[in-house]
C-alpha cells in the first residue's frame, strides 16, 4: 500500500483545513487508518484513527475539533480540522494498519505498517 497525503497549508488560527490521504493498491477496506503529526524537535504523536469497521479514537488535544472519516470506494481517509490553533502546526502523516475485521482502533505508531510522506500544516496566530 502506498499512501499520498495532501491538503496541508497555511491557515489562520480558528480556521479549517481538510487533509486527504489516498491509498494505492488493493484491499483498502482491510486497513485501519490513522493520522499522526510531528512538530519540529518533537516526537511523532497520535491524532486520530478509524478502524476497519468505522470506530474512531482521537487524541485529547484534538477531540471535538478534528474529525476522521474514510471512503473505501475512493480508498481515501480524511482529517477535517476545525478551530485550528498555533499548536496544531506540524507535519501530518497518514498511516495504514492491516487489521482483522474486529480489531480495535490503533493509537500507537508501531502498530502501523505503511506511512505516507507527510503534509505540512502551519497555523498562524
Amino acid at each position: 500500500v502506498q499512501l499520498q497525503a495532501c491538503g496541508g497549508g497555511l491557515v489562520q488560527a480558528g480556521g479549517s483545513l481538510r487533509l486527504s490521504c489516498a491509498a494505492s493498491g488493493h484491499s483498502f477496506s482491510r486497513y485501519g487508518m490513522g493520522w499522526f503529526r510531528q512538530a519540529p524537535g518533537q516526537e511523532r504523536t497520535f491524532i486520530a484513527t478509524i478502524s476497519r469497521n468505522g470506530n474512531t479514537v482521537y487524541a485529547d488535544s484534538v477531540k471535538g475539533r478534528f474529525t476522521i472519516s474514510r471512503d473505501n470506494a475512493k480508498k481515501t481517509v480524511y482529517l477535517q480540522m476545525n478551530s485550528l490553533k498555533s499548536e496544531d502546526t506540524a507535519v501530518y502523516y497518514c498511516a495504514a494498519d492491516h487489521q482483522i475485521l474486529t480489531a480495535p482502533p490503533q493509537t500507537k505508531a508501531d502498530n502501523y505498517d505503511y506511512w505516507g510522506q507527510g503534509t505540512q500544516v502551519t497555523v498562524s496566530s
